[in-house]
Order: structure tokens, then C-alpha cells, then sequence
């Protein structure tokens, strides 16, 4: 690529900033990558290796650096764009994390100034934990990572290029789409679930439920349908409030399907519920199921190692003798001389965490989502 990045600035050194600091420290160590963060946990970064060095200020952070990485919240990014604009390398390639992508470009589009390019990105990936502690180099192996260039020529520029060849360098799977597209899919995909898994187990309070099941019943599959529930609304304000229109238009097409049904339901009108029932069936196979996405698999757990004979043996035989079932295998990706990650498909959550135990004390690096 005509252009590589030297010098990298990431302004957040969170769980997913600090992945990205380790992940770029391993897969492309030439790279010189710089952190801006609270104290404590930017003396945690460089400890764990995720960034070489500190900055006091975004102008500290990004002076020098031809790539410029927002890695905190939607809300905490737009300050820290608005705050760096004007600081920016003349040829500076900037973009950012965030999970609703309109409202950034429109502020790119204000405040970036001449000859530097902003071009959003969101990577489809995480951990029900947070923090630089958690910070993880394998966490964009397989992951599925949404660029959104505004304007579409944005697209054509080497440093675009540079930046794809960078994120595929760490394991992550490129998907282009415009900034509005992406607000629409991301409502539908994963705003709207998280809100009616919050109905769904806010409905058990209802008086005439509550008092006829019993906790027990909602166990199972209920539990893993609405798991997302439990997710801290400190995360979600943000990204309501910046995808608001889109939230709702996913709301009111819900209400719509939802309401066909309880009508076909009412009617009597099995057959058509057949056929709502065979639609969703189609559908849902359709889906990936093997690629992070906008909601991450339950029960999977993604095992590195490194590429040496008898690799997969070792892995297996440490799980089965841990007493976990393992329902399904497969190699996500291998990178010759260096090593691979594979996917272990187990019961649910507890033999999940079983299999990272038995895996870890057998020297092996393992994580779910």
C-alpha cells in the first residue's frame, strides 16, 4: 500500500481501544501507537503493551500521528473530535468505533478540515466485560467491522485502502456501507432487540404474571432470548438517544409484524401463522452464524493457537476431559507460521466457561463473548 501509517494515536484505551493497541502490536509492531485515556488506566495500556506511550491531551495524543482512532462512547467521541479537528496532520486519516455511525459523519463533515479524511467505522465485536483489563488482541479475529466513507469517494482514497489492509491484518471481515444504511440496519439488528428483550422481561412484572410464573419457568430459553437485558443503560443512552429516528421506525415496523400476527392468532388463521412461523425459520438460517455480528453468539468459546502439529488434538482432548461436550468445531482463521483461532460450539454458558478454564490451565488463550 502507497500509504502505511507509521505513527497511530488511539483516544480511548477501553476494552476495545486497548484490543486494538494489542491486536496492532502484534499484527503490525511497526506501527508507533500512542494512548489518551484516564491516568490509571492509561498507566494500564502501556502496562499490558497496548500503546508504547502516553499523551496528557488530545493535542499531545494526535500531534505527528497519521492515524487517529476515537475509541470512547458516541457522545465522548463527538467531544473528542471537536477538540482534535483542528490539531490534525494535514494528511491525517481519522475514524472511530461508535455503534451509530450519522451523527459523527455529520460532524466529521463540519470540523474535519482539508486534506485529512474521516471515514466511521464500527467493529462488531466485545465482551460482557470492560475495561483495559479485558483488553484482548484476538477480539477482531473474525469480526465482522462496518466502514462507512461519506462521501462514497471517500472509498477510493489510498489511505482507506491503507486502513482495510491494517484491519485485515488483525483478523477483521470489511463491510462498506453508507452512514444511514448502517443506523438502519444497526436499529433493527440490535437497538430494537435490546429493547425488547427489556419489554419482554419488564412484562413478567405485570401483576397478572407475576403472580402465576414461577421463576423457574423462565429459565431456559427465556433466559437466553432476553439475556441482553441485563446490559447497563449507561451503555444504551447514548446510542438511543444518537439513533433516535431510526429506533423508532424499527419500533413502529415491530409493532406492525407483531400486530399481523396477534390478528392471523385472533382469526384463527393457522395456516398464515404456519407461514410466519416457516418465513422466520428461512430467515434465520440465513443468518451467519459464524461470524460476529450486531448480537454475539451465546455459547461459543474461540481458542488461539499457535500452527504446530497436533494443535487441535491438545485442544480437544483438554475440553473433553473437562467433562464439556463440544457440539461443534471450526477453524476461523490460520495465519501460516504464526497461528489460528478456533470456535468450539458447547452446551450453554456454564460448559463455556468450563472449557476456558480446563483450556487456560492447558496453556491455551481462550474467551467467549
Amino acid at each position: 500500500m502507497s500509504v502505511p501509517f507509521r505513527r497511530v494515536a488511539l483516544l480511548g484505551t477501553g476494552l476495545i481501544g486497548g484490543s486494538l493497541g494489542l491486536a496492532l502490536r502484534r499484527y503490525a509492531p511497526e506501527l508507533d501507537i500512542t494512548g489518551l485515556d484516564d491516568p490509571d488506566v492509561l498507566d494500564r495500556a502501556v502496562a499490558r503493551g497496548a500503546v508504547h506511550r502516553k499523551a496528557g491531551s488530545v493535542v499531545e495524543a494526535v500531534a505527528g500521528c497519521d492515524l487517529v482512532v476515537l475509541c470512547a462512547p458516541i457522545a465522548a467521541n463527538r467531544t473528542l473530535l471537536r477538540a482534535a479537528a483542528s490539531h490534525l496532520e494535514p494528511d491525517a486519516f481519522v475514524t472511530d468505533v461508535g455503534s451509530v455511525k450519522t451523527p459523527m459523519a455529520g460532524d466529521a463533515a463540519r470540523l474535519v478540515p482539508p486534506g485529512a479524511l474521516f471515514v466511521g467505522g464500527h467493529p462488531m465485536t466485545g465482551s460482557e466485560h470492560k475495561g483495559i483489563n479485558h483488553a484482548d488482541a484476538l477480539l477482531f479475529e473474525n469480526a465482522a467491522y462496518v466502514l462507512c466513507p461519506s462521501p462514497a469517494s471517500a472509498a477510493e482514497d489510498a489511505r482507506y485502502g491503507a486502513f482495510v489492509d491494517l484491519l485485515e491484518r488483525i483478523g477483521c471481515r470489511i463491510l462498506s456501507m453508507d452512514p444511514a444504511r448502517h443506523d438502519r440496519s444497526a436499529a433493527a439488528v440490535s437497538h430494537l432487540p435490546q429493547l425488547l428483550a427489556v419489554s419482554l422481561v419488564n412484562q413478567l412484572a405485570e401483576p397478572e404474571v407475576r403472580d402465576d410464573v414461577p421463576s423457574l419457568l423462565a429459565a431456559g430459553g427465556f433466559r437466553d432470548m432476553t439475556r441482553i437485558a441485563s446490559s447497563p443503560f449507561a451503555v444504551w443512552n447514548d446510542i438511543l438517544e444518537a439513533n433516535h429516528e431510526h429506533v423508532l421506525a424499527a419500533l413502529d415496523r415491530f409493532a406492525d409484524v407483531f400486530g399481523r400476527l396477534r390478528d392471523r392468532l385472533a382469526s384463527g388463521d393457522f395456516e398464515a401463522v404456519a407461514r410466519a412461523f416457516a418465513s422466520a425459520g428461512a430467515l434465520r438460517e440465513a443468518v451467519p452464524p459464524r461470524t460476529k455480528g450486531f448480537l454475539e453468539p451465546l455459547c461459543d468459546v474461540y481458542v488461539y493457537t499457535p500452527d504446530e502439529p497436533g494443535a487441535l488434538r491438545r485442544i480437544t482432548g483438554a475440553v473433553s476431559d473437562g467433562g464439556v461436550n463440544i457440539k461443534d468445531i471450526e477453524l476461523l482463521k490460520i495465519r501460516e507460521g504464526t497461528g489460528g483461532t478456533f470456535r468450539l460450539g458447547v452446551d450453554d454458558p456454564e460448559a463455556a466457561d468450563r472449557a476456558i478454564a480446563v483450556l487456560a490451565e492447558a496453556g491455551f488463550q481462550a474467551y467467549r463473548l
